[in-house]
């Protein structure tokens, strides 16, 4: 068994509009010391997946299977619950100066943080173990670093800081819900390569949320991709970004910038997602999608093996005979140049 197993996740809110149908039968593993990253927009439910296996979505009407190391996540008590957080399951969140509290010092949060999960350990010996995490996540002078306030960090710095919390004690998974979001390119990068230092040394597996392809492109072992709550597909690394096979998938990855000769010009992904209180009939997609065909329209698509390297599913009703894919990306892009073609010369 993998080391976390979600099985037909759903999770809904009521509201005075009507039932957010926020996550709908997702199911994923995560294995140890490997990396799953999850992809999608906003209001795609990657965040609520997590947070609702760690316990933090209170009012939701929750249904499925959430299994740590063979136990069910959903069947401890609260206290059961406290234990395995930030012991075995830890979270960074995407705004680490909402997380970390602004009245106290960074250093007494993480001792305080050690001390709830272990009575034996002194403040003294808590203190020495928080200026090591911070030195071990990259903060220069961590001596005296510790003993600053939040404010006093740079963005990247409380990042560091947060991981270095979410570290303290270990832990055997790791969610990081976008935290690299907020950063600039050259600090973002250096977040992730933290967190693989980390990973590589303590052998932690991480659930990577995040709506940039482009941010676990050399991070992820794994990827699922969702949208308007529901899975859409999940493949290996490679898979997904040389033989995908959704047309939402294409759509974020079309909306990479490239450089050199790569691309000239991002194709965008038309429209926008659908209200998770009345999705559309079919395919949560068809609205959206290029390749929309009848039955789209009225059928919702099971995940479907996709023939490769390893592992992979999709949630599409365009075949899965690669040649045959192909041929109909190739037919669609043929007719959008034509129209564009025609477009210019009409302008002309």
């Amino acid at each position: 068994m993998s080391l976390l197993e979600v099985e037909d996740l759903s999770v809904s809110f009521d509201t005075a509009d009507g039932v957010v149908k926020a996550v709908r039968d997702v199911s994923f593993s995560v294995e140890a010391g490997k990396t799953l990253g999850i992809v999608g927009e906003s209001g795609s439910g990657k965040s609520v997946s997590t947070q609702t296996i760690m316990g933090l979505t209170r009012g939701a009407a929750i249904s499925g299977r959430a299994y740590f190391e063979g136990t069910d996540l959903f069947s401890m008590t609260s206290q059961q619950m406290q234990r395995v957080r930030g012991a075995e399951i830890a979270m960074i969140f995407q705004d680490p100066l909402s997380s970390l509290h602004p009245y106290y010092r960074v250093g007494w949060q993480i001792v305080e943080m050690l001390r709830a999960h272990d009575k034996s350990i002194s403040k003294r010996a808590a203190r020495a173990r928080a200026i090591d995490l911070l030195r071990l996540v990259g903060i220069s002078r961590p001596e005296t670093r510790v003993d600053d306030f939040p404010h006093q960090f740079s963005g990247g710095m409380r990042q560091r800081a947060m991981i270095a919390m979410a570290m303290a004690l270990n832990p055997k998974l790791l969610i990081a819900d976008e935290p690299t979001t907020a950063l600039d390119v050259t600090v973002q990068a250096q977040v992730l390569e933290v967190m693989k230092r980390l990973q590589e040394e303590f052998g932690t597996a991480i659930i990577m949320i995040t709506h940039d392809l482009g941010v676990i492109a050399d991070l992820a072992d794994d990827i699922l991709v969702m949208y308007a709550g529901g899975m859409v597909e999940k493949a290996g690394q490679h898979d997904l970004f040389y033989a995908f096979h959704h047309p939402y998938t294409e759509g974020l990855l079309e909306s990479l910038p490239g450089y050199g000769d790569e691309r000239q010009r991002l194709t965008p992904i038309s429209g926008q997602p659908p209200s998770l209180i009345n999705l559309p009939s079919g395919c949560p997609f068809h609205p959206r999608c290029p390749y929309v065909m009848d039955i789209c329209i009225t059928d919702v698509p099971p995940m479907r093996d996709v023939p490769g390297g390893g592992p992979h599913t999709s949630a599409c009703w365009l075949s899965t005979v690669p040649a045959e894919r192909v041929a109909v990306r190739a037919e669609l892009q043929a007719h959008v140049a034509g129209l564009e073609s025609a477009e210019a010369g009409g302008a002309a």
